[in-house]
């Protein structure tokens, strides 16, 4: 990114937080929280998005709603995670991935998810910190940016890599988030592995 060019993150960081909220806590209220954070109008979809009012409005939902916050998150990230699926990912790739050994498609999503980080970290950097076990990192992860809490709060961004794995690789992938930027992590860490006890999906 050039000095001077604006940070940008896909607007599905906006707008799958839409129909969670106003079945959540009414549309009214919803728009309160949106204007707020300064985002008085939503994105088309078309287009990357500047990251800073995705992240006021992120850290705004824990603010101001934190009882339901992450479970808000929560389901925007996996609507997140169907929306990639069904529109950026092309069906002959998904029909490969659900046909290969399970180590195997891990790898090759994580691979894929690599090289599209930005729509989802914007100006922080995503790594795949180890293979096995597989385990990503975000380092200066912009949603969370100057925050600060008692536990891990990247619940959107944990929910987008679950249901992309449970989805396209194996049905009982979990992703939890261990360390956190807001919480006094040096990055957002987040274990992806298999839970062989369940295999429901979310």
């Amino acid at each position: 990114m050039r000095a001077g060019d604006t940070a940008r993150i896909g607007p599905n960081a906006i707008l799958q937080l839409v129909p969670v909220l106003d079945e959540r806590v009414g549309t009214d209220a919803r728009r309160r929280l949106f204007l707020d954070a300064g985002v008085a109008e939503l994105p088309d979809g078309r287009d990357m998005i500047d990251e800073a009012p995705v992240a006021r409005l992120h850290q705004a939902l824990r603010r101001d709603l934190p009882d339901i916050a992450p479970a808000v998150a929560a389901s925007a990230g996996a609507a997140t995670g169907d929306y990639v699926i069904a529109n950026r990912i092309p069906a002959f790739a998904r029909t490969v991935l659900r046909l290969l050994p399970a180590g195997l498609a891990a790898r090759a999503l994580s691979r894929a998810i690599t090289r599209h980080a930005w729509t989802f970290a914007g100006s922080g950097t995503f790594r795949v910190a180890s293979l096995k076990p597989l385990v990503f990192e975000i380092a200066g992860n912009p949603v969370v940016r100057g925050e600060c809490a008692e536990r891990p709060v990247c619940d959107w961004h944990a929910a987008v890599f679950e249901r992309l794995f449970r989805r396209l690789v194996a049905d009982d992938y979990r992703v939890v988030e261990t360390t956190c930027a807001a919480a006094a992590g040096a990055v957002c860490r987040f274990d992806v592995h298999r839970n062989l006890a369940k295999t429901v999906l979310r």
